[in-house]
């Protein structure tokens, strides 16, 4: 096959894919465009989760009439002009690129007028093809619409995620910008829903609260250290507030976000020993170091970067973080009124108990727990009694084949699933509250929570919309109404993967799931004799008692054959 040199439409396509990955790319550049441009305020509109419109304005400078067909030409740009200045960029856009490979995928508008200039200019772009720029009546400042993305690439259209997925990446990408850029009035409409806004007065806390509510931003403490050439600011959790997952640790540098593993590693280390196993924190953290010390220039997204002395950077960030947790985290104390159960004080009595009529069915000689799933009628678990609790976290009973060490908590979750899954086939019972409360979610959540109100109003909330990212709690399930309304509700969105589309019909077993896991008996927490017996009853009677609805053993079997192999009772086989 001979070697040919591809068509420029061709070729702008293929550039078009490193750096237009979705319609949260678009947003990015553009907005990126925007504060490079000193713009005060920025207004982004999106229809149709970005393949129909992304429109984004500004205040900023503008761009001369002259020059705004440079804007759709490769390589072109004010940022930089030598091969030096690769190694001191101080701008987010450098490379050229953007509305380049924006215009080779879609209808694209520029609207700018400069501040030196007496009129506005509007150029066209589709396909790649543009056309004569057309003098416009227009404030100063810019305005870019992109209509139709990736209408002559059908293949990239296939390969987008749902609706709620694209809205949420945009969401996300304008959340972390407007934390990062406090002095900036950011406000993001989504299909005429307006999701984010903020003022732009400078406070960062203030922000943050108006993106993730303001109990959420209480809980966060600010991160603040320097280290010769590295300055760190920003915002991470106390050890209270925690995620399943890294996604909400967020890294800027010198006002770029950046994806770091390193870096991400690094404040997770800070909690070491803090923080359960399989929990993360969540951090915002903006680190600024002379330019020449980090390059940008590794991924056309210039989402990666280089550092020349990684290992200092990682342990500044490291050091930061613990620094900060800390300065606010008190040492606990333990009392020992936490141990004061003696074993007279169980109230049970010695004696021969008969057990007729129980299948033995047990796996005997190890420890043995059942898999995640619906077990027969064999392998119930048998009629147990009572020792009494260990650590204030298991319980200790004895049945026909052996000793039985059973987790209160996943217990607990247990029966609670169940008896969910049972009240849901009629009608689940409510309480409602003496006072409505007021929850604030960030843009994401609260889409989440306002696309499905009906559902949630099948599982026993009673919720409505109260102003931007807020809703109001005036019912929850009976089942959670000794705990807070706003933790209660705040269960069914915390911590879903990115693809999974949470409170849908199909999800409704998993979402009882965390209601039942948040509303269940903690490990730690001293129950009294009455309401152990009346645990296990209740696990005795459920259709599958040997694991929590998250797949977690709730006991563990320990048999007559391996106690009385381990005290030498019987030879070795």
């Amino acid at each position: 096959m001979s070697i040919r040199i591809l068509p420029p439409e061709v070729a702008s396509q293929i550039a078009a894919g490193e750096v237009v990955e979705r319609p949260a790319s678009v947003v990015k550049e553009l907005v990126e465009n925007s504060l490079d441009a000193g713009a005060d305020q920025i207004s982004i509109i999106i229809k149709d989760a970005g393949r129909g419109l992304i429109e984004v304005s500004d205040d900023g400078f503008g761009i001369p009439a002259d020059e705004l067909p440079l804007t759709v030409s490769r390589h072109a740009t004010s940022k930089l002009s030598t091969a030096e200045d690769l190694f001191h960029i101080a701008t987010l856009g450098f490379r050229g690129e953007a509305l380049t490979s924006i215009g080779s995928v879609s209808h694209l508008t520029i609207t700018s007028h400069a501040t030196e200039s007496d009129l506005g200019a509007r150029l066209q772009v589709e396909g790649g093809h543009f056309s004569a720029v057309e003098p416009v009546g227009a404030p100063v400042g810019t305005e870019v619409k992109v209509a139709d993305l990736f209408f002559n690439v059908p293949a990239r259209l296939k390969f987008l995620k749902k609706d709620v997925t694209e809205r949420r990446h945009i969401e996300d990408f304008v959340t972390r910008y407007a934390l990062a850029y406090p002095n900036v009035r950011f406000q993001l409409r989504q299909e005429d829903r307006l999701t984010v806004q903020t003022s732009g007065n400078g406070d960062r806390r203030e922000v943050l609260a108006s993106l993730y509510g303001v109990e959420m931003a209480q809980q966060m403490l600010e991160v603040l250290a320097e280290y010769e050439q590295l300055k760190i600011t920003g915002f991470t959790s106390a050890i209270s507030l925690t995620r399943s997952n890294r996604r909400e640790i967020t890294l800027f540098i010198n006002g770029r976000w950046i994806q770091d593993t390193a870096l991400v590693t690094a404040v997770v280390r800070a909690y070491h020993t803090f923080l359960m196993v399989g929990r993360y924190p969540q951090s915002v953290l903006f680190l600024a170091l002379p330019p020449e010390m980090v390059d940008v220039n590794v991924h056309p997204t210039k989402a990666a970067v280089r550092f020349r002395e990684r290992d200092r950077v990682f342990s500044g960030v490291q050091r930061a973080v613990r620094r900060a947790l800390l300065a606010h985290t008190p040492v606990p104390g333990i009392g020992a009124e936490s141990f004061e159960m003696s074993g007279n004080d169980l109230g049970f009595e010695r004696g021969d108990l008969t057990w007729s009529g129980v299948d033995l069915t047990h796996q005997q000689g190890e420890l043995t727990w059942q898999p995640k799933k619906e077990e027969p009628d064999g392998s119930r678990v048998p009629l147990l009694r009572l020792v009494g609790q260990v650590a204030a976290t298991y319980l200790v009973a004895e049945g026909p084949d052996g000793l039985y060490l059973v987790d209160q908590h996943a217990a607990h979750e247990r029966v609670l699933f169940e008896r969910y899954l049972e009240q849901r086939q009629t009608s689940i019972p409510s309480q409602s509250l003496l006072e409505p409360a007021a929850v604030e979610f960030s843009a994401a959540e609260a889409r989440l929570i306002s696309d499905q109100l009906p559902l949630l109003g099948q599982l026993g909330f009673q919720v409505e919309s109260f102003g931007l990212n807020t809703f109001l709690v005036r019912a929850v399930p009976h089942i959670l109404s000794g705990i807070d309304p706003g933790a209660a509700l705040r269960v069914l969105v915390e911590d879903f993967e990115e693809d999974e589309t949470p409170l849908q019909s199909e999800q409704e077993a998993k979402i009882i799931a965390r209601i039942c896991k948040r509303a269940a008996v903690k490990g730690g927490q001293a129950l009294s004799v009455e309401e152990q017996r009346t645990l296990l009853d209740d696990l005795e009677g459920c259709q599958s008692p040997r694991t929590c609805p998250h797949g977690r053993p709730t006991m563990i079997h320990l048999s007559v054959d391996l106690l009385e192999r381990q005290f030498g009772r019987r030879g070795a086989r």
